[in-house]
């Protein structure tokens, strides 16, 4: 089954697919034009913010309202009529910024971060926020990438891009501590691990920068199950949706022919059956 294109806009770097199941809303970001996108696949009509730097991950709050990390801070961004609101910061290195996050099933808030504008290796960090405070739980990170939680909430998965590997966590999810565990996947062909999402078998799909594919693991045996390939290289995240399928964002390539490369793309249900 081929990639459907859902939206393009000449993006370098889409990221953060998050949709609310609730509202049956697409959310996701454009992050070096500081753009946050609300999308309705029942009307196809898609809303944009921008916000006054790099922009990255977001949380979903309500009806057309999500919190949005930014270089300069988390924004309440709301869609019904396009105000944007500051929420709160997380004190962060001016080299630096944030990346991939998620939210605990406590509202706990985590996220990482990676040098901007260059790569700076092992200065990245994992965060988590609960009730106006901060903690590091994660150090020396290069690229802090894809989070998923395991459906009982005490594990968690986290992709340092770099490394090639998934590393599993032990995670408590009263205090929002963690532990490393171990790691459970290894990326040993050209693809990178970036973002991620688990289903509902509890495997993990896993976005693949440089390998064109957005692939499913199983994190126990830690083999690879299933590939689904795009028309880009650089995969860069993917989440599902209340039908089954599946939503995923990409990044621009060097090769000038990969015209559809930063565009969002859709896996409908059927290529998960």
């Amino acid at each position: 089954m081929q990639a459907q294109l859902v939206f393009y806009a000449d993006n370098e770097l889409l990221e953060g697919p998050i949709f609310d199941y609730d509202n049956g809303l697409l959310y996701f970001v454009s992050i070096f034009d500081g753009l946050v996108y609300c999308y309705d696949p029942a009307t196809r009509v898609i809303l944009n913010v921008k916000l006054d730097s790099p922009v990255s991950n977001i949380y979903l709050k309500d009806r057309k309202k999500v919190v949005v990390a930014s270089k300069d801070g988390f924004y309440l961004v709301d869609f019904n009529t396009l105000e944007v609101t500051f929420s709160f910061q997380i004190e962060i290195e001016e080299d630096m910024r944030f990346n991939d996050g998620i939210e605990d099933a406590n509202g706990r808030l985590l996220i990482g971060t990676m040098g901007y504008p260059e790569v700076l290796p092992n200065r990245g960090k994992v965060f988590s926020f609960y009730k106006g405070k901060y903690k590091t739980i994660i150090e020396n990170t290069t690229i802090s990438n894809g989070l998923a939680f395991s459906k009982d909430n005490t594990l968690l998965y986290f992709i340092d891009t770099p490394s090639k590997k998934v590393a599993r966590y032990s995670y408590d999810l009263v205090n929002g501590d963690i532990k490393f565990e171990e790691y459970v996947i290894e990326f040993k062909e050209k693809g990178s691990p970036d973002g991620m999402c688990m289903d509902s078998h509890g495997n993990l799909w896993i976005a693949e920068w440089g390998g064109a594919c957005v692939s499913r693991w199983n994190p126990s045996s830690g083999k690879k199950l299933q590939v689904l390939e795009l028309p880009c290289p650089n995969v860069t995240s993917c989440t599902f949706d209340n039908k089954g399928g599946m939503y995923v964002t990409t990044a621009k390539s060097d090769n000038p022919n990969n015209n559809l490369c930063g565009g969002l793309f859709y896996f409908d249900n059927k290529n998960f059956q």
